[in-house]
């Protein structure tokens, strides 16, 4: 990872809010507090509470420099409190892709980077941290208002664990090695850990700093961003002749997509994260109040505009009732309001595409004859907000319990054994993340080998750590990041075996 070079592709929403990642001009464990421990009284949508950031760069970040893209062209990014335009942004394409490419290449083959010792460049990577750490303000802020996250979480959980993110792996730096292999007869052999190049990271919008940190590594030419478009910038990437692999974060259909013009090019190796239908199943024993407010913040969280989303709520039917009623009164109380104000716990969605998409998906619902228990419309007359919502009688063939709607939309059911609840929460092409609520550890450890997902939490939710692997099953994905085991994407294994003669032993 710390040898081969990025070219990152931010889809959609925007780049200017990111630190200058250049040695000449300088700019994880995220466990996220559940509603208890945030206020839940009224705010509003219309004010703003901080002073907003000037908007300084809104170009692409090529070679060390910020330039215009080759077309000249822009697009706007909206902030989604208010619907208006905040910036016009450099739109990358194929012609940038290539000079992204070719700078990104000479620095692998050429530069000073692959060429410094781990430990010089890990004190490159600390120093980005600090540096981003020293900005933290202003990034959270640039974060809210390009994507409408909360300016609070964004501050004391998800920007450090980006940071953390990259300490973490600058610790690696210096230990990343092969191994000393035994052969049989008169032959020493080893293995190298060899960097597997040029990659190219395509992020989403809907985490911005934390995706970026987590995939991305910094001399010229060694970092180079070019926010574009899927079908344009995305496609050029995912085809490049020059690009040794691909890291792709978003649907399953253009995931399908990056994998086919990774093989109809060079055949380079992609790993994928995909999204899901993350269950959650809580059994009979649970603490029904903890219980709730854990599902609730499940599926809450960031608007609902996260991958890991416990959008599937499975309830033992003993406490289904009661369990209904106390999460329903918890989400008539969950307060939808502007970012940046402390009382808010959920912020606009990314943008009006997105909110009509899950609006579509609740009218579905109610087609489908799914019982909308609370929610379903939008809060206030400017800004992408929806209200925490909360469909029952829910079946597994509905479109809400098979579709990733990316939303605050909750679909809860109920089951009877064990049995039942294994094979309902893996009744989906999904595999990314699960939770399971129980005091009795033998449910605990049969669901948690039992679940087909990346990641199982138990007793908790989102709980994730720079030193946990995150990653999917099934149509969720492959690969892996975070943890050592995310480096392997990054590295090509190379074995040496040379003659030994009158050696003394074997």
């Amino acid at each position: 990872m710390f040898l081969s070079l990025h070219i990152v592709l931010i889809n959609h929403i925007a780049t200017f809010h990111l630190p200058t990642p250049s040695l000449r001009q300088p700019p994880f464990s995220l466990s996220l507090a559940p509603m208890s421990a945030l206020s839940n009284s009224s705010s509003s949508h219309g004010n703003s509470f901080l002073k907003m950031p000037a908007i300084k760069f809104t170009k692409l970040f090529i070679n060390g420099d910020f330039v215009d893209s080759i077309s000249g062209r822009t697009f706007e990014t909206i902030d989604p409190r208010k619907e208006e335009v905040i910036a016009r942004v450099s739109e990358g394409d194929k012609e940038d892709i290539d000079i992204a490419v070719k700078a990104a290449r000479q620095a692998f083959d050429s530069g000073p980077w692959p060429r410094l010792p781990g430990s010089e460049r890990a004190k490159i990577m600390m120093k980005w941290a600090d540096l981003v750490d020293e900005n933290i303000e202003e990034l959270a802020a640039l974060d809210t208002i390009d994507a409408g996250k909360l300016y609070y979480i964004n501050k004391v959980a998800e920007i450090p664990s980006a940071t953390n993110a990259l300490r973490y792996y600058a610790g690696a730096a210096d230990k990343i090695h092969g191994d000393v292999l035994k052969m049989n007869g008169d032959f020493h052999a080893y293995t190298l850990l060899e960097p597997i190049g040029v990659v190219g990271h395509i992020i989403p919008w809907n985490a911005p700093s934390l995706s970026f940190f987590i995939k991305a590594g910094i001399p010229d030419g060694v970092l180079n961003i070019v926010p574009g478009f899927g079908p344009t910038a995305g496609a050029a990437i995912s085809s490049h002749m020059d690009i040794d692999a691909v890291s792709f974060t978003g649907s399953i259909e253009v995931g399908r997509e990056v994998l086919q013009a990774a093989a109809w090019s060079n055949l380079k190796p992609v790993s994928l994260e995909l999204g899901g239908k993350s269950p959650l199943i809580i059994f009979n024993d649970a603490d029904i109040d903890k219980a709730s407010e854990l599902a609730l913040f499940g599926i809450m969280s960031n608007k609902g505009e996260i991958c890991v989303a416990g959008s599937r709520v499975f309830v033992q039917e003993e406490i289904y009732d009661e369990f209904e009623k106390k999460l329903v009164e918890k989400a008539k109380s969950w307060v939808v309001g502007d970012p940046f104000d402390p009382k808010s716990l959920q912020g606009p969605q990314a943008d009006r595409n997105q909110l009509e998409k899950i609006l579509s998906y609740i009218e579905h619902g109610k087609r489908e004859g799914a019982t909308l228990l609370t929610g379903g419309n939008t809060v206030g007359n400017k800004g992408y907000y929806i209200e925490p919502t909360i469909f029952s009688n829910v079946k597994e063939d509905m479109l809400i319990a098979r579709e990733e709607i990316f939303g605050p939309v909750l679909a809860l059911m109920k089951f009877k054994t064990m049995e039942e609840a294994i094979k309902s929460a893996n009744n989906t092409k999904y595999g990314l993340a699960a939770g399971i609520v129980t005091k009795n550890l033998d449910t605990a450890n049969t669901m948690s080998r039992s679940i087909r997902a990346g990641i199982v939490w138990i007793n908790c939710y989102f709980t994730v750590g720079s030193d946990v692997p995150f990653g999917g099953y099934k149509m969720s994905g492959f690969g892996r990041d975070l943890g050592l085991q995310a480096l392997h994407k990054y590295l090509q294994v190379k074995s040496v075996v040379t003659p030994i003669h009158n050696s003394p032993w074997l």
